[in-house]
């Protein structure tokens, strides 16, 4: 259980709250939605009911209009601050530590203890839930406040900000004081148009005679810039004693039955007891498993479990350098992800997630052609196309980062890479875990033939540039995977190939054209693209990684070892991180600086670890990189998509590809290191 320090000045963090370091958060969630919980005990980013859903509060993206959920000592105490994760669960605990007591605030969304992976009836296009109880999955926010020593004062405030912030909404006091022998748990609404929500609170005395357990007392403030009015308490709790506030969407009296601290522990041992279950079925038993068991748990809360559709990021425009433009909404599913996730879930013994995930998958690719046969490179997380971009220009961004952006303007974008990590999931899941079946595969050749079509034509790259198109290195490595996993998948299964003659004479020309156009005799290392060829570009690091090339081949050694040498020398790697490429020398439509790839570095610890097999140096390099990387995580082993110059993160957290990345490059480390003893 990692933890971290933190002290609250004497003026208190919230009363003049700032915005916190992106890597300060630790994240809850329910696979349907999820919540980021800061260090000094504010909830600062929330979407409800679903990821994509309008946030409620989004304190992260404006300190002053966003809205918080905040649970902190009062002013007048400095306290020091630990947070970490019970253990093998995503229930994440924050500690104050004062003189005169320690309180716990225990955060976590709620799930029944035996829920199993959602499954798809045969007689129906949409997803079904299936529980072994069938027990409801209750969309609770639970925040459980318990005085482990001693005494302690807090400050309670709840300020939400409904619609991104742009929604007015009514607060009422549904009861002046709630004690532990309170008729009624319910006791703030909060009502927007389109959200009603409720906050219950149920009080623990503990031993205590009932005249001596804690009261809480709201009223209402008015805040300047929010919408709505917020609502504060201040309660005092000693030794022994639990207070637990719930906010959940307000239902009919009749069907709101009272939330007593019976339910609340029986509902944190189910949610501690699911994810203990879960994650006990990992395969992973190497020397990072605290790490990687992590990095599986954060991918885990990154599902939208009613269709199996694992999203980039749970979070939208954290900048990825502060007060610049590169503001992005990832609450999407990227099929660029899709070979990696397959991979992960299957090699680590997750086989229901990748059969959800790879249905996911699956459904789109026969249902979401465009008219000219492509595919988009990206889906909402029940399947859609429809992703439009727009800007927030009410919102002033994390740390003045504008503008603020939801949707995705990248959605329709002509990224032709997809296409082969699309084939090499079908191949993996077909390797690994089951046989595809027949309409897949003509889905297959109707795809490999539109991509025979494509294959000579300029894109817009894994890094999605907003300018003009090119025939980037990466892409076509990636169009060379499309059809090498199309020519292995028919003779491995026989299927039927009327097009294998046109399929391998594509491969063929595309390899003898990277090899032609992709690299740089001069230079000696591939290049970003065949118009772009002075320019180096850290995603030729997947070569090696889909068996494009031999991670011996003195060209792929030579990228390497230039990617690895410092900017001012020509490379892309500073403090053992890896950059893209080269932003001031690169126009690539989107301008402003960005901060080190988190996946690229992890990309690079593999690609040395493959090489390592043939040259034994770069072995030691590779792990030394690996845990210089692993260093610059944030307190609870979660990585954002960026580090920044000065070893911040960056960009929006945590991110999949990178805890994907990471995964990957300690498992081959693994494998790798156990051939050599």
């Amino acid at each position: 259980m990692a933890s971290h320090n933190s002290t609250q000045g004497p003026d208190g963090l919230m009363r003049k709250r700032g915005y916190l370091p992106i890597e300060n958060y630790g994240l809850i969630g329910n696979m349907r939605t999820c919540a980021l919980v800061g260090m000094d005990g504010s909830v600062d980013y929330m979407c409800w009911p679903e990821f994509d859903s309008p946030t409620v509060f989004c304190h992260i993206l404006d300190k002053d209009k966003g809205g918080f959920f905040s649970i902190h000592p009062t002013a007048d105490l400095t306290c020091t601050t630990k947070q970490q994760y019970l253990p093998s669960s995503n229930i994440l605990q924050t500690r104050y530590i004062h003189e005169d007591g320690v309180v716990d605030v225990v955060d976590f969304f709620p799930r029944p203890k035996k829920a199993s992976v959602l499954a798809k009836s045969p007689a129906q296009s949409t997803y079904r839930e299936m529980t072994s109880v069938q027990e409801e999955l209750k969309k609770w926010l639970v925040r459980r406040v318990e005085c482990i020593r001693g005494r302690l004062s807090l400050d309670v405030e709840i300020f939400p900000a409904f619609e991104y912030a742009t929604e007015k909404h009514t607060t009422t006091i549904l009861q002046d004081e709630v004690t532990s022998c309170s008729s009624e748990s319910k006791a703030v609404a909060f009502h927007a148009e389109t959200v009603k929500l409720q906050l219950d609170v149920s009080i623990d005395h503990g031993e205590d005679e009932t005249a001596n357990c804690p009261t809480v007392r709201f009223r209402k403030v008015t805040k300047p810039g929010m919408l709505g009015e917020g609502v504060v308490a201040t309660i005092e709790i000693v030794e022994g004693q639990g207070i637990s506030f719930i906010l959940r969407n307000d239902l009919p009296n009749h069907i709101t039955p009272i939330i007593t601290s019976n339910v609340l522990d029986s509902q944190q041992h189910d949610t501690q007891t699911y994810w203990y279950n879960w994650i006990s079925k990992s395969k992973y038993k190497g020397r990072w498993r605290e790490v990687v068991n992590r990095s599986l748990m954060i991918l885990k809360m990154m599902t939208y479990e009613p269709t199996g559709a694992i999203i980039a990021a749970p979070t939208f425009s954290i900048p990825e350098d502060i007060g610049g433009v590169r503001n992005w909404d990832y609450r999407f599913s990227w099929v660029r992800d899709s070979s990696f996730t397959i991979y992960i879930l299957l090699r680590l013994g997750f086989t229901e997630e990748a059969d959800a995930y790879m249905n996911f998958i699956s459904e789109r690719f026969l249902k979401s052609r465009i008219s000219d046969g492509g595919l988009p490179i990206m889906f909402t997380i029940r399947g859609e196309t429809d992703i439009p971009e727009r800007e927030l220009l009410h919102l002033d961004g994390y740390k003045g980062s504008k503008p603020v952006r939801i949707g995705n303007g990248a959605a329709f974008h002509q990224q032709f890479d997809i296409y082969g990590e699309l084939m090499d999931a079908i191949y993996l899941y077909n390797k690994y875990g089951k046989p595809i079946p027949w309409d897949l595969w003509v889905s297959v050749r109707q795809m490999l033939d539109y991509v025979l079509t494509i294959m000579n034509q300029p894109d817009m790259s894994i890094w999605e540039v907003r300018n003009n198109k090119q025939n980037f290195t990466y892409s076509k490595i990636m169009l060379w995977v499309a059809f090498d996993r199309g020519l292995r998948l028919s003779e491995k299964r026989n299927f039927p190939c009327p097009n294998r003659a046109k399929w391998l004479e594509a491969r063929d020309f595309l390899y003898e054209e990277i090899m032609e156009k992709g690299y740089s005799t001069e230079l000696q290392c591939f290049v970003q693209s065949y118009e772009n060829n002075t320019m180096l570009d850290s995603s030729i690091l997947i070569a090696p990684l889909v068996f494009f090339i031999a991670p011996n081949d003195p060209r792929f050694v030579n990228t390497m070892d230039r990617i690895m040498l410092p900017p001012d020398k020509g490379g892309l790697t500073s403090t053992g991180l890896v950059y893209r490429y080269d932003t001031e020398l690169s126009e690539d439509g989107v301008g402003g600086r960005e901060g080190a790839f988190s996946m690229c570095t992890f990309w690079l610890v593999e690609a040395m670890t493959r090489a390592s097999v043939y040259d034994p140096k770069y072995l030691p390099r590779a792990v030394n990189l690996f845990e210089n990387m692993l260093s610059f995580s944030n307190h609870l082993m979660m990585f954002s998509e960026e580090i920044s110059r000065s070893g911040e993160q960056l960009g929006n957290t945590p991110q999949a590809f990178s805890h994907l990345a990471l995964i990957s490059a300690a498992f081959n480390l693994d494998r790798v290191s156990e051939f050599k003893r």
